[in-house]
C-alpha cells in the first residue's frame, strides 16, 4: 500500500479518523479533509460549518483537523486540508492539495456526513436540504472533482460511507435514511459507469458506532460525564447487537481498506454492523 494515496473526507473525527488511521497504518499516504471553521480563526469557516451552532451536535473544526493530523501522523505520512463537500470549488481544492502534496490520488473515501432526525411534520426544509447536501450531493461533487486523478491511477477505488439506514427505513429518520439509500444507489451507478476504466466503487454501511452522531444526537444520555455516557451506550448495544458490542471506528477502517484493495469487488454495500442488519 506504500505507493497509494488516499483522500478521506470527514476525516478529522469519528469514523473518518478511524479510516485514516487504518490506511496510514497500512502504509498509504493519507490526506485528511474536513471542515476547518469553529475556531478563533473565523476566516477558516466554511458555509457548512458557519451555521454549526444551529446544529444539534458539534461538527469538526480546525482544532480537530490539526489534532487528527498529529495523531495519525504517528502511523505514517499524513497531511490535512479543509473541505466543504457541499461546495464544488472546495472539493476541487481538496483534490488539488492532495496531488500537490503527494503527487497523485488513488483512493477517494467519501465519508463526510451529518444526521438530523424528527417527525416529518416538524422537520424543516432547511434541515432536509442540509442532510442531502452533505450525504448525497457531497459524494457527487467530491467524486467528480477526483475523477481525473483517479483515471490516472493504475489501482483506483472509491469508497462511500453509507449506513445500515440506507438499507432499511427507520421512524423519524426520513431525511437521513433517504440520503443513505441514495448513497448506495449512487455507489451502484458509479460502479457500473467506472468499471470500464478499472475504477472500483463500493460503500461501507456502518451499524452503531459510538461517535458524536450517536452519543450526542441519536441516543443522548442524561449524564454529562463522557465515561458514564460511553458505558451506558456500550451496555445498551450489548443487548441490542447480536455480536454483543457496538461497532468501532477501526471496524469501519478495516472494511474500507478491504474494499479499496479487493481487485474484483465493485458495487457492493458492505454492512459492518455486528449482525444487527443482515441481507
Amino acid at each position: 500500500m506504500s505507493d497509494r494515496v488516499v483522500l478521506v473526507t470527514g476525516g478529522a473525527r469519528g469514523i473518518g479518523l478511524g479510516i485514516v488511521e487504518v490506511f496510514a497504518n497500512a502504509g498509504c499516504k493519507v490526506m485528511i479533509a474536513d471542515l476547518g471553521g469553529g475556531t478563533a480563526d473565523s476566516s477558516a469557516s466554511t458555509s457548512s460549518n458557519s451555521d454549526a451552532e444551529n446544529w444539534n451536535y458539534n461538527l469538526a473544526n480546525k482544532h480537530d483537523l490539526n489534532q487528527a493530523q498529529n495523531k495519525a501522523g504517528q502511523l505514517g505520512e499524513v497531511a490535512s486540508c479543509e473541505v466543504d463537500v457541499t461546495d464544488s470549488d472546495s472539493c476541487v481544492r481538496a483534490v488539488a492539495a492532495t496531488i500537490e502534496r503527494f503527487g497523485q490520488l488513488d483512493v477517494l473515501i467519501n465519508n463526510a456526513g451529518i444526521v438530523q432526525s424528527g417527525p416529518l411534520l416538524e422537520f424543516s426544509e432547511d434541515d432536509w436540504d442540509k442532510v442531502f447536501a452533505v450525504n448525497t450531493k457531497g459524494i457527487f461533487l467530491m467524486t467528480r472533482a477526483a475523477l481525473p486523478a483517479l483515471l490516472e491511477s493504475k489501482d483506483a477505488a472509491v469508497v462511500n460511507t453509507a449506513s445500515i439506514a440506507g438499507k432499511k427505513g427507520y421512524a423519524d429518520m426520513s431525511a437521513y435514511c433517504g440520503s443513505k439509500f441514495a448513497a448506495i444507489g449512487i455507489t451502484q451507478s458509479l460502479a457500473t459507469e467506472f468499471a470500464p476504466s478499472g475504477i472500483r466503487v463500493n460503500a461501507i454501511c456502518p451499524g452503531i458506532v459510538g461517535t458524536a452522531m450517536w452519543l450526542e444526537h441519536l441516543m443522548p444520555s442524561n449524564t454529562t460525564d463522557i465515561d458514564e455516557k460511553n458505558r451506558d451506550f456500550e451496555d445498551a448495544m450489548a443487548e441490542r447487537i447480536p455480536m454483543g458490542r457496538p461497532q468501532s471506528v477501526e471496524d469501519m477502517g478495516q472494511a474500507a481498506l478491504y474494499l479499496a484493495t479487493a481487485k474484483n469487488v465493485t458495487g457492493v454495500a458492505l454492512s459492518v454492523a455486528g449482525g444487527i442488519e443482515m441481507n
